[in-house]
């Protein structure tokens, strides 16, 4: 029982902030109904977007370039968020030790599988904008 308890309290850092950011919402939708002005009206209620009136319906359709380079956008942005604690932990290791080589080993393929995945992108012209 001790050993149990423990270990959960190496997850209390992780409780309190979750606590804090549901209190922070919550505490911000009350005082925002509680402080904030109550007036409506048919200029209040009206769709606003970029200072000019909306013309037609928001479900027309979009080509699908922008959606493709989109994920591609977040694929390489989500490689870079592996790249930092790779590197950080990287870092600590011994030079020329194994744990070292098999560590190197591992992110050069991965970047090398996003290099590829990059030039198959460019070879099916998702970055053309004809």
């Amino acid at each position: 029982m001790l050993l149990a308890t423990n270990e959960l309290i190496n997850y209390l850092p992780v409780a309190v902030i979750l606590g804090m950011a549901v209190i922070f919402g919550v505490v911000n939708l009350v005082a925002t109904s509680i402080l904030g002005p109550k007036r409506t009206g048919g200029e209040k209620s009206d769709t606003y977007e970029s200072g000019m009136n909306p013309i037609g319906t928001a479900r027309r359709r979009f080509n699908i370039r922008f959606y493709i380079l989109a994920m591609t956008f977040l694929v390489f942005d989500i490689e870079i968020i592996f790249l930092y604690p790779w590197a950080l932990d990287f870092a600590q290791l011994d030079p020329g030790s194994p744990d070292a080589t098999l560590f190197l080993g591992r992110i050069l393929f991965f970047i090398l599988m996003s290099i590829i995945a990059y030039i198959y992108a460019w070879k099916k012209g998702v970055f053309r904008w004809d």
